[in-house]
């Protein structure tokens, strides 16, 4: 919690940012090497040097800094950051046995508000405004309650993704409970959005059907783990695209082991991948697919998956897609004899899959993702006079994503109200999101036991036909995708 008695900004005070290196990531990516932004109410007013700005105006010095838009995550499972850590040797497997087949279903309403408070917390202090909560753990309308309350009292920017990986889609899609909280929830708040989250296992019955129809109903997008390895791939991408259910606003998570035909159905239908390296590095999702994606001119955004393993911020994620996607381009020149003199991937296109990237795929460009006079006022401002690694900053782009952490986060606006400032955040929700956080935390060792609760940090894999799929809900299965992935 800052110190209140540190000087900001009154209610309704207009904030300019003075004297930083602004990266805009508007569509000519302009970069202002000393300039301004003004802030009046919630909407960015001014962008440029020396701006002029009416009196009283609260000025915040951004000199020596990099003032950028607010980062967008596309796909976080928050409820989950209550654990954080735990599983950081898992592997995909043991996960999807840890939450889907043993111990998910112990997670109380209270659980996932804990989850979801921490969480808004850890991405607002790393600079990303704007977070898809992708809470496939809502096995009850009262989970969904939980997991809304925490987002909303919180300073950022939500899409709650609302999911359960514990009935079939098709089932919880059309529970009269779920469609009573989805049509008296989604309302048209900027500041809170809605997905379907749900998975398509690849049965030729297509049972998702159901879910699809929903989410069209409902008129909300739908976000899907796809291509990850053993256990949704090609036949679930061809079973969409065959049934008229991929479009423009359709979010695909991982897609790490597609085929081309699948990756052409996702570019013809304009939908987007959100990538998360740091998983796909570590879980076996599938090796960390930037490169084909660019192959086949896929919009991407970015996203951390969960805090039970990884980083929560787009630092690392950016850091990660360029040292996988570059790490593939030179292994590749090298098998055939060849280097590499020029990366492919650059600084500059992570940084805007972090940021404008998540605005497109989330259908709030015109809002968010971009500090343009008009748009809401998602600012951050990375400033460390502290820090021997803020200074100097020659190259913005690679600043932001291989040198700067959330540490060097001085300044976070949401809506134009600040939720971090001088590298504190605002109010005293950290207090709040602890006190929860704690009780979940006992209350799971407790329900588990000590012994469960040590093994599940490195638990046996129990005789499962997990590697067909995680889903206990359906009976299907497929030996599809356990044959070597294609050659790269």
């Amino acid at each position: 919690m800052s110190d209140t008695s540190t000087p900001r900004p009154r209610a309704g005070q207009p904030i300019v940012f003075r004297n930083g290196t602004v990266l805009t990531m508007d569509d000519r990516h302009t970069v202002h090497q000393r300039g301004d932004i003004l802030v009046i109410d919630d909407r960015i007013e001014a962008v440029g040097p020396q701006l002029e700005v009416p009196e009283g105006t609260f000025e915040i010095d951004a000199a020596g800094g990099i003032v950028m838009p607010g980062m967008i995550d596309t796909h976080r499972h928050m409820w989950q950051t209550a654990m954080r850590g735990y599983g950081a040797d898992w592997t995909l497997t043991q996960y999807f046995v840890w939450y889907y087949l043993e111990h998910g279903s112990h997670f109380r309403p209270q659980d996932v508000w804990a989850g979801n408070a921490l969480s808004a917390l850890d991405a607002l202090d790393a600079g990303v405004t704007t977070t898809v909560d992708w809470s496939h753990g809502l096995r009850t309308v009262d989970h969904a309650e939980a997991a809304l309350e925490a987002l909303e009292s919180s300073a950022g920017r939500f899409v709650l993704a609302y999911g359960n990986i514990f009935a079939g889609p098709w089932e919880w899609t059309h529970a009269a409970d779920v469609r009573r909280f989805l049509e008296r929830r989604n309302t048209s708040s900027d500041m809170l959005g809605f997905q379907l989250a749900f998975d398509v296992t690849g049965d030729p019955a297509f049972p998702e059907r159901a879910a699809f129809e929903a989410a069209d109903e409902l008129g909300l997008a739908v976000t899907t783990h796809a291509g990850v390895w053993g256990a949704t791939n090609d036949s679930g991408i061809k079973l969409m695209y065959e049934n008229g259910f991929m479009h423009e606003d359709t979010v695909y998570v991982h897609a790490a082991t597609l085929n081309d035909e699948s990756y052409q159905m996702i570019a013809a239908t304009g939908g987007s991948v959100s990538i998360s390296t740091e998983s796909e590095q570590s879980c076996g999702q599938g090796y960390p697919p930037a490169w084909v994606l660019r192959s086949h001119a896929i919009p991407v955004s970015m996203s951390v998956d969960t805090s039970v393993w990884f980083s929560s911020d787009l630092f690392a994620a950016m850091r990660a897609t360029l040292g996988a996607d570059r790490s593939l381009e030179h292994m590749k020149a090298h098998e055939i004899g060849e280097t590499v003199t020029h990366a492919h991937l650059r600084a500059e296109h992570v940084v805007d899959w972090a940021t404008r990237g998540g605005a497109k795929a989330l259908g709030k460009d015109h809002l968010v993702g971009s500090l343009e006079p008009g748009k809401k006022a998602d600012i951050v401002l990375l400033k460390n006079d502290a820090s021997p690694t803020m200074f100097p900053i020659v190259n913005p782009y690679g600043h932001v994503s291989l040198q700067a952490n959330r540490g060097d986060v001085h300044t976070v606006l949401v809506n134009g109200a600040l939720a971090k400032f001088e590298h504190a955040l605002v109010g005293d929700g950290i207090a709040k999101a602890r006190s929860a956080v704690e009780d979940t935390v006992s209350y799971l060792q407790s329900t588990l036991g000590d012994e469960v609760w040590r093994q599940g940090m490195n638990p046996e894999i129990p005789e499962t036909k997990i590697l067909d799929n995680p889903y206990q809900y359906t009976d299907f299965r497929t030996a599809a995708t356990h044959a070597a992935v294609p050659d790269v």
